[in-house]
């Protein structure tokens, strides 16, 4: 019997909706669904669109904030239509600080002064409202990106975190701080350029990231080197009050950068030199808008080494004089020091994770130098060398140091003692005391001492080592991590204590051991390696001989 038309009309449309339910089953079994309707956000300002990777939604290159040169940040306008959030976006104007290497993996930037821009992972919307971890890159404040390094990729932390990631771009350098607030009102506050960025991004955060299935109000802030300075930075700014809660310091403390910022006195000479290096009138700065950056960055660094010889000041590290890009301490728009003699009351209420890596830079030159290093290290070296090196490091303190060394590390070589850092550790260890004086909200301190093995463990925990692990992405940084079982493990555990703080406020749970709160007398250090302790004053005995001159 031949069917009707109705009969055919009834098959079809059983078919049609047969297949409806199967094509969406066969397009979620893809590793990317991206096209028509797919992951688009109706922000405050308009609609984005993104893609979905491995379930994890993906917007990258939003623009938050959009700023004239040497100008505050302006909301962007509202637009018609779908913008497209699938690339990353320009990231700002650099001065290279050099240093990359086999161990540093990251994409092709271009750089342009439209920069201020967000990228964003977050689990599908379900109405679940979800903890928010915005990232702070690092590369002190004159260079660095939110896609710098491979490792920086938030979907991993996203989906084993079940958490909102943002990562920001903001001004740096001459660009972001130099201060012409002595050339007129639009000016006042040129110094913090880079610093009202990140408040900017903030606040869009604030207003727009519950559309992408994240809490407002459950922001923590995080960085590393840079970026944790200006997470410090940021604690002190009465600007940013508000638009987050929490915060986490990796590697960041560092004093004239972060935990104390530039003088006024310092930031207008730096400036006066520039406008005379470039042949600028202080009454003619509209001139300054005919200069590339690469231009205003040269005269830029060549005024901030005048202004340290003249002032004398003294360098970040090392001998001599020096002065580098920070935010400056006005008085106003930042009224105190982030981190002087005392902790700001203004984040009092806010916990905070900080810490920092075994060897730092004292390790980082080793990888720079592989065909050499990797030959001739602490591995190779005889007693006698060892020994004689450890008295050319440490002279008349080294029994004490060799000491004090064993009895933080007893498992570690004798020679592994060359490579402890106090730069970043002891500064990290002052923060933390001056945090817990508030007697207020927690803070968490911990060590990152895991060596990774490849080129045989040369490089050691050098600076930036523990960002893999943090965001779980050691398959992305499989060169520098070695991609082994060990190194999943301890980042499955470690990025599971960050998420935990972000969520809490508290990093406790899962497999780590017990981890309470820091105080100066009970001294708590959260050791992060392939077997990962808690212990009591674990290092103050080491980093009060390496840095007699920190208090904590």
């Amino acid at each position: 019997m031949k069917p009707n038309l109705s009969t055919k009309f009834a098959r079809s449309a059983l078919l049609t909706i047969a297949l409806g339910f199967i094509a969406p089953a066969l397009a979620s079994q893809d590793p990317i669904q991206a096209g028509s309707d797919i992951a688009v956000v109706h922000t405050q300002a308009g609609k984005i669109q993104g893609y979905i990777h491995n379930d994890i939604l993906t917007y990258k290159g939003i623009a938050y904030a959009m700023a004239e040169r040497f100008m505050p940040p302006q909301k962007v306008a509202k637009w018609q239509g779908v913008k497209m959030a699938l690339t990353y976006g320009d990231v700002c104007p650099q001065v290279p600080m050099g240093g990359r290497s086999f161990f540093f993996t990251g994409p092709e930037m271009t750089q342009s002064e439209q920069c201020l821009n967000l990228n964003i992972w977050a689990p599908k919307n379900d109405g679940k409202k979800r903890a928010v971890m915005v990232w702070i890159h690092g590369g002190g404040f004159q260079s660095g990106a939110s896609n710098d390094l491979h490792s920086y990729d938030g979907e991993n932390l996203a989906r084993s975190g079940d958490v909102v990631v943002v990562s920001v771009n903001h001004r740096l350098n001459a660009m972001g701080h130099l201060d012409l607030s002595a050339y007129g009102e639009q000016y006042k506050y040129s110094a913090n350029l880079g610093v009202q960025d990140l408040v900017a991004s903030l606040e869009w955060v604030k207003e727009n990231i519950d559309k992408f299935g994240g809490d407002p109000a459950n922001v923590t802030i995080f960085g590393e080197s840079g970026g944790g300075a200006k997470v410090l930075t940021l604690m002190g700014t009465p600007a940013a009050k508000g638009l987050f809660s929490k915060a986490i310091v990796e590697s960041g403390a560092v004093e004239k950068m972060g935990m104390t910022l530039t003088s006024p006195k310092a930031g207008r000479r730096v400036a006066e030199l520039t406008l005379a290096n470039l042949g600028v009138k202080p009454t003619a700065l509209e001139k300054l808008k005919v200069f590339t950056p690469e231009q205003i960055n040269e005269a830029a660094n060549k005024a901030l080494k005048q202004t340290a010889q003249e002032q004398k000041l003294t360098p970040l590290r090392g001998q001599g004089y020096g002065l580098s890009w920070a935010p400056t301490m006005d008085g106003d728009y930042i009224p105190q020091e982030p981190v002087g003699e005392k902790y700001p009351e203004l984040s009092k209420d806010i916990p905070l994770l900080i810490g920092s890596n075994l060897t730092e830079w004292e390790s980082f030159p080793l990888q720079l130098d592989l065909a050499n290093t990797q030959k001739y290290n602490r591995f190779t070296w005889s007693d006698s060398q060892v020994e004689e090196k450890l008295k050319a490091k440490y002279g008349n303190k080294t029994a004490k140091v060799i000491e004090a060394f064993r009895e933080a590390y007893p498992k570690r070589r004798l020679a592994d003692a060359l490579y402890v850092d106090s730069f970043l550790r002891a500064p990290a260890l002052k923060t933390a005391s001056l945090k817990a004086d508030q007697h207020a909200a927690p803070v968490y301190n911990y060590i990152f001492s895991w060596d990774t093995p490849v080129f045989n463990g040369v490089p050691m925990s050098y600076h930036t080592a523990e960002i893999a692990f943090v965001f779980n992405n050691i398959d992305k940084m499989e060169q520098a991590t070695g991609g082994g079982k060990e190194a999943r493990e301890l980042a499955k555990k470690m990025s599971t204590a960050w998420v935990n703080f972000a969520k809490t406020g508290n990093p406790n749970g899962g497999d780590l051991p017990q981890w309470d709160a820091y105080t100066r007398e009970n001294g708590n250090v959260m050791i992060f390696d392939n077997e990962i302790k808690i212990k009591q004053h674990h290092d103050a005995k080491l980093q009060r001989l390496l840095a007699p001159e920190m208090k904590f």
